[in-house]
């Protein structure tokens, strides 16, 4: 039996065997009560693992491929409903891409809906519910304390300068110290509520070709006035238009928190380069620098919220401690992954890798198809 792949927007829409018998249609009643469940939806063909209806998220997931089933665990949980006819349920874990640490942790419910055996697929991204509530036990015990400190400074500043009310060099020096400090908190909070943005989003869910030559051309002049200030050299070195699938302003936020961070650990008059290639099927975005590098012990956790490898110097730079834990989290949600490399004396090299985009990925094997 041959089943005719029709489009899967259409409420009227329908498979068939050739007209060898008559065609099975999907009612505009069953379309609509599956989008107004709060999951993503599949339904598959009676007799084969066809797909006859997808919600749009499906593609989020990587679980089809040419309008079938491609997960081994959901074909398992389809062909025991057939058997039985009982309702499955299952929680499954997937990558959120082919590289990286992220992860979908996915509640899928798998039943029949009619007599003439469709199978309805519903799943719950039960993932976010679980991340956010461990984030945010974790983020309230570690923003508690770093608020402290230029709360704490402020306080103190303002007594010195009640008690300095007749001397005016010190009230210019203390309310210097303030401004500071104000500087220092705007900053941090204003990082805290990127963060918490973007623990409160998928940027794959409803994610959009981007070229990442554009974001970082973006980042770049975000963080130009303060490299002119340190006579830093910028060099970006791209391929041309690499696209990836996701947010374009988490994307130029992570590449502007790493030129940010090799900024404040580089000698004035030195350079910092950004490469954009393709390695391996994927996007590599590197930053490197000049700068006196991370030791070994600090490599492992510098990637954690509000860590320092240098508190001084972060307090001299104004860093609040987030910025590399705002780039994981963005290249997590992007499926990609995170590293470094760093010698101490000798600078260091972020690197980022993100699946490429389908499109762009498939022209890419074609221009080296064609150069082989």
């Amino acid at each position: 039996m041959r089943w005719r792949w029709q489009n899967r927007h259409d409420p009227n829409w329908e498979v068939s065997d050739n007209s060898e018998t008559p065609a099975l249609q999907i009612s505009n009643q069953l379309v609509a009560l599956l989008n107004a469940i709060d999951a993503e939806s599949i339904v598959i063909a009676p007799r084969s693992d066809s797909i006859i209806f997808a919600s749009p998220g499906i593609s989020t997931f990587n679980l089809t491929r040419d309008q079938r089933l491609q997960n081994n665990e959901l074909m398992n949980l389809v062909r025991a409903v057939r058997r039985s006819g009982n309702k499955q349920e299952a929680t499954i874990e997937l990558p959120r891409g082919p590289i990286g640490a992220g992860t979908h942790e996915l509640l899928v419910t798998v039943l029949r809906i009619s007599d003439d055996g469709l199978i309805a697929i519903l799943i719950f991204d039960d993932s976010e519910i679980r991340r956010l509530d461990a984030i945010r036990r974790d983020f309230v015990a570690n923003i508690s304390h770093e608020l402290k400190t230029p709360i704490g400074a402020l306080s103190i500043l303002s007594e010195a300068v009640l008690d300095a009310s007749d001397d005016p060099v010190a009230i210019t020096n203390f309310a210097s110290k303030m401004q500071k400090e104000a500087r220092r908190l705007t900053d941090l909070v204003q990082e805290i509520i990127d963060l918490s943005r973007l623990q409160d989003e998928d940027p794959l869910k409803n994610g959009q070709e981007i070229d990442v030559s554009t974001c970082v051309l973006e980042a770049i002049e975000q963080s130009r006035p303060k490299a002119d200030s340190r006579r830093i050299n910028m060099v970006f070195d791209s391929i041309k238009s690499p696209m990836i699938i996701g947010d374009s302003k988490q994307i130029t936020l992570a590449v502007n928190n790493l030129i940010e961070n090799a900024i404040n650990y580089s000698p004035d008059s030195t350079r910092v380069a950004i490469t954009l290639k393709i390695s391996d099927g994927l996007l590599e975005l590197s930053v490197s620098d000049q700068g006196i590098g991370i030791p070994q012990k600090d490599l492992e956790r510098i990637f954690e919220r509000f860590y320092r490898v240098d508190p001084a110097r972060s307090r001299l730079t104004g860093g609040t401690g987030l910025g590399l834990s705002i780039v994981k989290h963005i290249v997590n949600n992007h499926g990609g992954d995170l590293s470094v490399w760093s010698v101490e004396g000798a600078g260091s090299t972020f690197t980022i890798r993100f699946p490429l985009a389908p499109n762009f990925e498939s022209a890419s094997a074609d221009v080296a198809n064609e150069k082989s």
